[in-house]
């Protein structure tokens, strides 16, 4: 059974950093991309980041330059660095985890389908 488990997320002042870390177990994530998504109340879910399982990055428009996903397949482990934090970057933030591998549909939201019980970064302004 695949589990997520994130941590890292809190309170920082606008400009600042965090570094959520999303610990993945249940199977061997080397082969699959993972990903992060973020949600405000009263909102869809965005996605926000993804990793292909060759390293392949991709980033959603507001993200781009102030964010960085990385990942350790020896720790079966994704990181989201997050930096120059806004206000608007306030969410609960989700790792995410596609039931199948591919080198094509990683980039899309809808091929994630496990979620962690997320982490809540709030940016003060």
């Amino acid at each position: 059974q695949v589990r997520l488990v994130e941590s890292g997320g809190g309170l920082v002042q606008a400009g600042g950093s965090l570094r959520l870390s999303c610990a993945a177990s249940g199977r061997t994530f080397s082969r699959y991309a993972l990903g992060w998504f973020r949600q405000v109340p009263g909102k869809e879910r965005e996605f926000v980041a993804a990793i292909s399982w060759t390293g392949l990055t991709y980033y959603t428009d507001s993200v781009k330059g102030r964010f960085t996903i990385s990942r350790d397949n020896a720790k079966n482990t994704v990181y989201l660095q997050t930096n120059s934090l806004k206000p608007e970057d306030t969410a609960l933030y989700y790792c995410a985890a596609p039931a199948e591998s591919s080198s094509i549909r990683w980039t899309q939201a809808a091929w994630y389908v496990y979620f962690g019980q997320g982490t809540q970064v709030t940016v003060s302004s």
